[in-house]
């Protein structure tokens, strides 16, 4: 057996974002898409820098190895692994980008820089710096300064030298220029023929920098970008005085002070201004630096303008209505009599905000509870339930205020929600609350009855477009009670609940969750089917990982669809040879999380809000739902087959060469394509049988 069972959470992660950034080097997806890919890996640098690389950075600083938690990896050496990985894929985004920019010449569509302005084009930057960018500029004169003032956190900066005469001698002046976020990034140049510019809103600084500075006369001036990641970790401790509210706002404040783990630099920056700057803002070797090229935050090429070329772009798909479930009549008189499953993106997301929308209307509806991790800017989910407050029902909205990069958002709505009479829990003390879950009571001749959903991804209107998750919309009153157990758990969270039907963290998914694959392990050795599975964001929770190699070891096969981190090392002899792995990277961000155990031929279908991650078995509030309905239940495993068949975006994690697509056998099969056809061969079932 292998002396190393796991791989590192940290290194797995890096290869799920080059799964990313393969599909922005991919020929065959859309010009302006793979633009957009590129913003997402430069995006989840970002994140992964201020979380995983600054937790990382801490284990080392305490001076510990960290080799338990780290899949027996040296911190130290993981620290500088990490670095070596970023600068080499840093490059190749550079190059991919580079690439790219040169093949939108060919649909007449031009990113030019402050070297290629024309003398028609110079007017309308001239004016436009000095009417909309001028007014928005923060220039810190650092040879003034004692200190430079905190740089905030995944901002991008111009490091400015001019070099002047001064008492009859050469010196040099230092300067910081913050491009400003309330400008869009790309500036679009009005054009007199067909062809379209762009000028991206650094170059257009550049172009102005004797403009910001005509009252120094100097010799010669230059621009180069520089960037400073923070570590993002929160500090809840301090003042019992302060709400948590209070000590929240205060710590999200504090985020832009954190300790700096990564500092980007475009590598053609003269050594003396990097000198300079690194000792003024007092950065030493031990954090990550990374030479780049000269743009930095690539993130913003997520909005990278479409230019109405649409050719350059995927084609939107239409959100299918759910088969039998009519979203213009009563959703909740539908859901009496039977279950049904929302597959976004290939679903309306409707049918969420359109249940939560009647309830705050039906007068029979007396309560609404539900729970929230990440909302939208703009949240129809939100307006519902203030609705619902405003027209007497009791609201009841648990909202995690710790969801990473969402807090000061949540903390918006959560206070406009408290002024409307919506009552707020603000989570369990040491667990974030993670589960997606709704329950309502509606008085039913003279009775209660519940209605609800439970669901695999966030009530969130904007990342339903692109994320795909499922939801179960039911009124099973067993699911339901369960359902309102735990928002009594919220409450009175010294009291530990029992279930009947939902698998509950932190309690219980362990255990639950081992029972189940050892089951699949006893029929195995009795000769009876076995199989097990799972799609999942991520698996890295050792003790499951575990089990599943003794599940292989048994003889069960297991099918893994793993989209992110996966620390499972598969087909390993003696140890994995029964297990399969693959991740899918493509159009939309696969999200969801099903479990699927075989069960004698009679499977066992679970939806979750939780991956196999230590956090959200242990430390956080989960909830996995069982599925009864047999139909939903089929539907779920051929979703999962479709999957599982994909040969254009899957890659194998079993194989010797990191992210190599799986072997190609037969036709084409793009899974994501094939189950929006999937659907659509649904709807037209339905309507040839009517």
């Amino acid at each position: 057996m292998r002396e190393n069972k796991y791989g590192n959470r940290e290194l797995s992660w890096l290869k799920f974002n080059q799964r990313v950034l393969q599909e922005a080097a991919d020929p065959s997806v859309p010009l302006i898409e793979r633009l957009r890919f590129l913003g997402i890996f430069s995006n989840n640098l970002d994140e992964f820098f201020k979380v995983r690389y600054a937790t990382v950075k801490r284990i080392d600083l305490a001076g510990k190895a960290g080799k338990k938690v780290l899949g027996g990896f040296n911190a130290g050496r993981l620290l500088k692994e990490i670095t070596q990985i970023v600068i080499k894929k840093q490059a190749e985004s550079l190059e991919i980008l580079d690439s790219i920019q040169e093949q939108l010449k060919d649909h007449d569509i031009f990113v030019i820089d402050e070297n290629e302005v024309t003398s028609e084009q110079a007017k309308f930057l001239k004016e436009f710096f000095l009417q909309k960018v001028s007014p928005a500029l923060v220039t810190i004169m650092l040879n003034d300064i004692d200190k430079v003032p905190n740089l905030k956190d995944s901002k991008a900066y111009l490091a400015v030298k001019m070099v002047q005469f001064e008492k009859d001698r050469l010196t040099n002046r230092y300067i910081l220029i913050e491009i400003p976020s309330s400008i869009e990034r790309f500036v679009v140049i009005p054009s007199t023929d067909q062809k379209k510019y762009i000028i991206l809103l650094d170059d257009l600084i550049r172009y102005n920098l004797d403009v910001i500075f005509n009252i120094f006369d100097y010799t010669s001036i230059s621009a180069h970008m520089v960037k400073i990641t923070r570590d993002a970790e929160l500090d809840l401790e301090g003042d019992l005085s302060k709400s948590y509210i209070e000590k929240l706002m205060e710590s999200v404040k504090d985020r832009i002070e954190g300790d700096p783990v990564r500092f980007v630099y475009d590598k053609e920056i003269e050594q003396d201004t990097l000198d300079f700057l690194l000792k003024k803002m007092e950065i030493d070797t031990t954090d990550s630096l990374i030479p780049g090229g000269k743009y930095h935050n690539r993130r913003d090429y997520m909005n990278f303008p479409d230019l109405g070329a649409k050719h350059l772009l995927y084609d939107k798909i239409e959100p299918l209505p759910i088969p039998g479930l009519e979203i213009q009549g009563s959703l909740l008189e539908k859901i009496s009599k039977k279950d049904y499953l929302q597959y976004t993106p290939y679903q309306t997301f409707s049918y969420t905000v359109k249940f939560l929308r009647e309830a705050a209307l039906d007068p029979k509806v007396k309560s609404i509870k539900i729970t929230i991790y990440r909302l939208a800017a703009v949240s129809h989910i939100a307006s519902s339930l203030i609705n619902a407050a405003k027209n007497g029902k009791r609201v009841t909205v648990s909202i995690e205020l710790q969801a990473r990069f969402d807090e000061a958002n949540n903390i918006k709505y959560a206070e406009k929600m408290e002024r409307e009479g919506v009552k707020l829990i603000f989570g369990v003390t040491g667990l974030k609350v993670h589960c997606k879950t709704c329950v309502i009571e509606r008085l039913e001749n003279q009775k209660i009855k519940y209605y609800g959903f439970i669901s695999t991804g966030n009530f969130n209107e904007i990342t339903a477009k692109i994320y795909t998750d499922y939801t179960l919309f039911t009124a099973h009153q067993g699911v339901l009670k369960d359902i309102e157990k735990v928002f009594d758990f919220f409450e009175v969270n010294y009291k530990i609940k029992r279930y009947k039907h939902l698998i509950v963290s932190p309690h219980y998914t362990r255990s639950k969750f081992s029972d189940l694959i050892d089951q699949e392990i006893f029929n195995c050795k009795a000769g009876k089917k076995s199989g097990i599975s799972i799609k999942m964001n991520s698996l890295s929770d050792y003790g499951m990982i575990d089990k599943l190699y003794e599940a292989s070891r048994a003889g069960v096969k297991i099918r893994l669809i793993v989209r992110g981190i996966n620390c499972l090392i598969p087909e390993v002899k003696g140890m994995s040879e029964n297990i399969q792995s693959i991740s899918i990277v493509d159009k939309f961000l696969e999200h969801p999380r099903l479990y699927i155990f075989e069960n004698e031929e009679h499977p066992k279908v679970f939806i979750s809000s939780a991956d196999w991650m230590t956090r959200n078995i242990d430390h956080r509030v989960e909830v996995t739902c069982p599925i009864y309905d047999d139909d939903i239940k089929q539907e779920l495993i051929e979703t999962f087959e479709i999957c599982w068949k994909d040969n254009v975006k899957a890659r194998d994690f079993a194989s010797k060469e990191d992210n190599s697509y799986r072997k190609k056998e037969g036709e084409d099969f793009r899974s994501q394509f094939e189950t929006y056809n999937y659907y659509k061969q649904k709807l037209k079932s339905i309507d040839n049988k009517q």
